[in-house]
């Protein structure tokens, strides 16, 4: 098979076309911090491939990224095989790389243009019933500051259905507790508007007022949850809060800062809540990303209904 044709502007190492692809997709693009490290991760992998194969990007030919991929799939000695998923998004960022590249006219030909993942199997994520939920809520415990952050920190997750960037990239002042709603940062730097649910505003009030100006103390920043150090929370420290007390419920094989997004979703519309208005709570750009919730409803509905029936009870027919 022929290899991509490189313009005379190509002779470039990898490093700086990663470079150079990585701020157009900041810059012009409005990527996200995290899409953002995993493309340049993906793109690392990829390199080191190259690297291995002593091919440049520029000459790659189909084949060979058949063959990264299916090494992906398979595995390597001492890496595991990486989940379809996974595999799926570095896909996608090879194909927007080669894109990329057709755009700059670096190279008139896109090897990955008939590149296939794996099919990705959708599994449906995992949601606490509301009384898990009420467990889960219920275990930061006493007046100490940490206990009085990780309450408000747990009650907003699940009040607003926010993804634990947009949790610890709050500020205070994206809080309107006498609104009743906050503002939240999503993917592309796209901001929405989320109402705060009562309980959830009055946790806030009580770690605004007597839980963070002692953990912030003289330091400045304006990040709503802090550390023990007055410094903004990290996406690894709101894990580490959510996993404590998720262990303490006996939640822990069911529980990541996930879990509350997919739980606030599936309640909502459990509850009647009209699907474009969840879409718009969780700053879905595609309404097809929401609807994967109604499967959740409809088949917790389902397990109440079999469960509770007198006469559907004993004869509960197969999932689909």
């Amino acid at each position: 098979m022929a290899t991509a044709p490189v313009h005379p502007r190509a002779a470039r190492p990898f490093a700086d076309l990663t470079l150079d692809f990585l701020a157009y997709l900041e810059l012009e693009r409005g990527l996200s911090r995290n899409t953002l490290e995993a493309y340049r991760s993906d793109l690392a992998q990829y390199g080191a491939f190259l690297e291995r194969e002593g091919i440049g990007a520029l000459e790659v030919t189909h084949r060979q990224l058949t063959k990264f991929v299916t090494e992906l799939a398979n595995g390597q000695p001492g890496r595991p095989p990486v989940a379809p998923a996974t595999i799926q998004r570095k896909v996608a960022c090879l194909r927007s790389f080669y894109r990329h590249l057709r755009r700059e006219e670096i190279v008139d030909h896109d090897p990955t243009a008939q590149l296939r993942g794996p099919k990705r199997t959708q599994r449906l994520p995992k949601v606490l019933a509301r009384a898990e939920v009420q467990k889960l809520l219920s275990q930061p415990q006493g007046t100490e500051p940490a206990a009085l952050r990780d309450r408000a920190l747990l009650e907003v997750m699940y009040a607003c259905g926010l993804r634990a960037s947009e949790a610890v990239d709050l500020q205070v002042g994206d809080v309107d507790l006498e609104a009743g709603v906050l503002r939240a940062r999503g993917k592309g730097s796209k901001e929405r508007i989320v109402p705060i649910g009562r309980e959830a505003v009055r946790a806030l009030r009580h770690y605004l007022s007597k839980a963070r100006p002692r953990l912030v103390g003289d330091r400045a920043d304006d990040r709503l949850f802090v550390n023990h150090r007055g410094a903004g929370l990290t996406r690894q420290g709101l894990y580490k809060i959510v996993q404590r007390h998720a262990k303490a419920a006996g939640l822990e094989h069911k529980m990541s800062p996930h879990t509350l997004r997919h739980t606030f979703a599936t309640h909502l519309l459990a509850g009647g809540c009209d699907l474009r208005a969840v879409q718009e709570m969780l700053g879905h750009a595609d309404i097809a990303t929401t609807q994967i919730y109604t499967h959740l409803s409809a088949e917790r509905l389902r397990d109440v209904y079999f469960d509770a029936h007198p006469r559907a009870s004993r004869s509960r027919p197969p999932r689909s």
